[in-house]
């Protein structure tokens, strides 16, 4: 079994990725200077390749029989969707999902808090992306209210064990940390208002995250002491750059999960066969959607 091995724009001792618990992630180099922005050509490029290998690693899961988990937490408007996007984009929707589940229902708040999660986890063969997961409960819920002191507590306990469980069970689990300034997540708010196709990301949590910085900085360090283990530790991307994000984040996931090119060999397209006569209705007694496109040409 081999890795990717294709060569990377990222070094594997790239800072932008650590594991939560070993180190802290800086801008740059170990003295935290501001680094230079890839360039949009040089990162498409990059971009395509990870995700050729992201179709290598899907056919290999497939292949392989693998419970792949992965989850994406960080600050509001920390580019979480933006990777998820750039994951997901040429995949296979039967083999990698995305679960971003709403707020839970009156009879889900009575259930065993990770019941609702549990009915989303892979199967042999898949590939499921948690865009925010049960950490809800150390994050939003914590700082805004929506679980008393003991419900904290329990989950801060629980959460290890239930993630222990699910690795003991054969599910590869992966989680990502995406981290933002204050500076930046202001920005990304501001040019929310702006911009009509983005608007709708802007949620009333989204804006009272912005007066309560600290209480999500104190929770977050709370949940990273009591579940960054060795077992299953936070990896860490600083999603100030999202480009560098991107890039990143892809790259570090590929990493870690070992696997092979099962790229088919060339496909030969067979040839049609003679036509028996077939007569089909003519055209006009099917209903078509209007055109639209003569109306917006010169």
């Amino acid at each position: 079994m081999v890795g990717v091995v294709r060569k990377r724009l990222v070094s594997d001792r790239s800072p932008f990725v650590a594991a939560g618990n070993r180190g802290t992630v800086t801008m740059g180099d170990d003295k935290g200077k501001e680094v230079e922005r890839i360039g949009k050509k040089k990162y498409n490029e990059e971009l395509f390749g990870l995700q050729l290998d992201l179709i290598k690693l899907q056919e290999w899961v497939k292949s392989e029989g693998l419970k792949v988990v992965v989850i994406f937490e960080g600050r509001d408007a920390a580019g979480k969707g933006g990777v998820i996007k750039r994951i997901t984009q040429y995949l296979n929707p039967r083999v990698v999902r995305v679960a971003a589940l709403p707020a839970p229902t009156d009879r889900q708040k009575t259930e065993w808090y990770f019941q609702r999660y549990v009915n989303h986890l892979p199967a042999a063969g898949e590939i499921v992306l948690f865009d925010r997961s049960w950490y809800n409960r150390s994050g939003v819920e914590r700082v805004m209210g929506f679980c008393n002191e003991d419900e904290y507590q329990d989950f801060l306990r629980s959460c290890p064990n239930f993630e222990r469980m699910l690795i003991r069970s054969g599910t590869i689990l992966l989680k990502y940390w995406f981290s933002v300034s204050d500076d930046e997540q202001l920005k990304r708010f501001k040019a929310r208002l702006d911009e009509p196709h983005k608007r709708w990301k802007l949620s009333p949590m989204d804006l009272e995250s912005l007066t309560r910085w600290e209480d999500y900085s104190e929770a977050k360090d709370k949940m990273f002491a009591h579940t960054d283990t060795k077992q299953a530790p936070w990896y860490v991307v600083n999603s100030e750059i999202k480009r560098h994000a991107h890039l990143n984040c892809i790259s570090h996931f590929l990493s870690m999960i070992p696997h092979e090119d099962l790229t088919p060999p060339p496909i030969k397209l067979p040839e049609r066969k003679r036509a028996r006569g077939y007569v089909r209705p003519p055209m006009n007694e099917q209903t078509f959607v209007p055109n639209h496109h003569e109306s917006v040409m010169d």
